[in-house]
Order: C-alpha cells, then sequence, then structure tokens
C-alpha cells in the first residue's frame, strides 16, 4: 500500500510538472510568504502540543467526513488551540489536493503541515509555493540516501520536516539525518495495523532536544494522556477530529493534557 500510495503522488506530481515547470514553480515559491517557524511552534511546554489534521478520507477507513470548506474547519482548528494543522494533499486515497493548502494557508496563521506521499524535490518546492511550514518524509517510502537529499533540500527551502517513522530502526534513521521533528506512527503504512503501544517503545530512541510527536489511535482525551504519559510532545490527529460534530472542543480538552 505504501508502494502504490508514493508511486501514485508522483504520478501525480508529475502530471502537475508537465504544466508548471520547476523552474517556473520555483519563482513562485521565491515569492510566497516566509515559512512561519514550525521547531519554536511545537516546542516542548507544560501541556501536549496539537496538530488538527484535516482529512476527507484514508485507504483504511474510506470516507471519513464530507469536509464542504476546508478554511472553515482550520479557522475553527486554529481558534480552539491548534498549535499548527495538517493538510492531505494526497488525492486517490485521502481525497485532498494542494488546494486545500492554498486555502488554508489564507485563513489561518500557524504552521500547515503538507501532509503527503513525498518522494521528490518537485513536491517539496510544491509545499513551498502553496503555504507549507511543514513537510512529511515517511523513512519507510525512502532510502536513506533519498530522505538526506529531501531532508536537506527541504531545509534549504526554510521549511520544516516532520520525519515520520513506524520502527526502532527509522527512529535511529531519522537522528542520523539530523531531524528535528519527529513521528512516530502507530499505523504500520504497509499493513495498516495499529500498534499504540508503539510510541513508547522507541520514545527513548529520541535524541535530547528532538520534538517527539505521536501520530495514529488517538480517538479521546485518554488516549492523549497515554502518549503524554510515554513522553510526546505533541500529538497529530487526525479522524478523531474530522468525525467530530465538535472538534473544537476535543483540542481544547487535548491541548489539557500534562
Amino acid at each position: 500500500m505504501l508502494d502504490e500510495l508514493t508511486a501514485g503522488a508522483r504520478a501525480d506530481a508529475e502530471t502537475r510538472q508537465a504544466r508548471v515547470p520547476f523552474a517556473a514553480l520555483d519563482k513562485i515559491a521565491e515569492q510566497s510568504r516566509v515559512p512561519i517557524d514550525a521547531l519554536a511552534a511545537l516546542a516542548p511546554t507544560d501541556h501536549v502540543r496539537v496538530i488538527a489534521e484535516i482529512k476527507r478520507a484514508s485507504p483504511s477507513k474510506g470516507a471519513l467526513a464530507a469536509i464542504e470548506s476546508s478554511p472553515n474547519l482550520a479557522t475553527q482548528y486554529s481558534e480552539s488551540g491548534a498549535d499548527a494543522i495538517s493538510v492531505l494533499t494526497e488525492e486517490r486515497r485521502f481525497g485532498g489536493s494542494l488546494d486545500d493548502l492554498r486555502a488554508v494557508r489564507d485563513a489561518v496563521n500557524i504552521p500547515l503541515l503538507r501532509k503527503d506521499f513525498i518522494s521528490n524535490e518537485y513536491q517539496l518546492l510544491e509545499g513551498r509555493a502553496y503555504g507549507a511550514d511543514i513537510v512529511l518524509l515517511i523513512v519507510s517510502a525512502l532510502s536513506q540516501r533519498e530522505l538526506v537529499t529531501l531532508f536537506d533540500f527541504a531545509s534549504g527551502l526554510g521549511l520544516t520536516v516532520l520525519v515520520e517513522t513506524h520502527s526502532a530502526e527509522e527512529v535511529r534513521r531519522a537522528m542520523d539525518v539530523g531531524a528535528q521533528l519527529v513521528g512516530v506512527n502507530a499505523r504500520d503504512l504497509t499493513t495498516f495495523e495499529v500498534n499504540p503501544n508503539l510510541f513508547g517503545e522507541v520514545r527513548h530512541l529520541f535524541d535530547d532536544g528532538v520534538i517527539a510527536v505521536a501520530e495514529s489511535a488517538v480517538r479521546d482525551v485518554d488516549d492523549v494522556s497515554a502518549y503524554r504519559a510515554a513522553g510526546a510532545d505533541v500529538v497529530l490527529i487526525g479522524e478523531a477530529l474530522v468525525r467530530s460534530p465538535q472538534p473544537d472542543v476535543l483540542i481544547r480538552q487535548f491541548r489539557e493534557v500534562r
């Protein structure tokens, strides 16, 4: 599944690149706003930080929510205290788009994560051009050489990189790259099985000063509390928020976890 998602996202990016060449997109990126310092916005504090996700669907669950206005939802997230917003831009299985990212960028002034299956520099440049402050690199989708190359390119664009891991070995690879924002995804993207204990099992492998992000398997405050107890600085939450009739209430409750 991960290979399929990565290949599909790359093919879609190549289609866009045929319309807007690299050099033209680079000029657009240069004229875009300076990225927000996401490391400062997500720095550890006395309560858990929240990245709230705009997510219409997923391969494992299908349709999740009919989000009529991503800017309106983003505004609700921001006004409720979300520290950053993740915007799914993968089209085929998650129902996202770069248009969502651009619309959300126009609506809020907190850091935005472009959540996608990124495997080349053009996709990173798209993130910069459409208003992202953070981009996702998934360790299991990349060789170590690719990871280093893309990490360095994104950093050169002024973007913060969220390096996503799914095992102890992948956490070590993230540390080797020098990542400062590292996520542990409880959902294995090759099998879609969930292990909510994975974060706690690998947290000790993080270097000092690295911001630890717990991803997936959050349904309620108890789940956030468990991640916090295991050492999470940040939780990334999607499904629970988009399915909730009151995501603002949930975000406030999550941010009270200490």
